[in-house]
């Protein structure tokens, strides 16, 4: 087996350099695929008749288009389709339909982990907060998120996982990122196995944080509230 160590090692630094635009496209996605998966999983929750029918008919469409299809196909139809359709959308760049993309593939999924979420706390509990005199928003604040997110935490870390994972295919729109420099370190050394295994333990290392702040996260949301 001819793996060369050294060359690998001394590869990193070289990768770690574009480590800045994955991070980047990661964060984004993350913040906006949270935002956009609690609003569906809001309009889920809308009684099924008259135009609410509509609207959550329209949330299980999106849901269902974005789970049942590959994450490349979708960056593929945002970035090269869609300009077709929307002559003004030809300006936009690679890396912004990169975090379109995977926003909103990782809401699809986002906005059935909260839903469950949501649906997993005792509506009793709400009624019962009502009944003491809490507003609507005031109980929702203090009894119905804090137990719908410390539920909701280990699947919604997965997710984010795999969106950090996929971001890696941002290198097919053109996007510099860590893979992309990985290849171009194989296309000048030859050393593929090498070069591509260095940018595998960088993701691995990415993916080892993140569930360590995910565990941090749970250890938190798991404390017996103190008033």
């Amino acid at each position: 087996m001819n793996f060369d160590v050294s060359y690998m090692l001394s590869v990193i630094p070289q990768i770690l350099g574009y480590l800045p635009i994955t991070l980047l496209i990661s964060l984004l996605s993350i913040l906006l695929a949270t935002v956009l998966g609690l609003i569906f999983a809001l309009l889920l929750r809308i009684e099924n008749r008259g135009f609410g029918r509509i609207v959550v008919g329209f949330a299980h469409l999106y849901i269902s288009f974005f789970r049942g299809t590959p994450v490349l196909v979708q960056l593929l139809i945002i970035y090269f389709g869609l300009p077709q359709l929307f002559p003004a959308l030809n300006s936009m760049s690679a890396i912004n339909a990169v975090i379109l993309g995977l926003s909103l593939n990782t809401s699809a999924y986002l906005a059935e982990i909260f839903r469950a979420a949501i649906d997993s706390v005792d509506k009793g509990q709400l009624e019962a907060s009502l009944a003491s005199g809490l507003t609507l928003s005031q109980a929702s604040r203090r009894i119905l998120f804090p137990q719908a997110c410390r539920n909701a935490i280990p699947a919604t870390g997965n997710v984010y996982i795999g969106l950090i994972k996929n971001s890696s295919l941002a290198f097919t729109l053109g996007v510099s990122e860590l893979l992309a420099a990985g290849k171009l370190a194989a296309t000048e050394s030859l050393k593929y196995f090498e070069a591509y295994f260095a940018v595998g333990l960088i993701y691995w290392a990415l993916t080892i944080v993140l569930s360590e702040l995910q565990r941090r996260l749970e250890k938190s949301f798991n404390k017996p509230y103190v008033h």
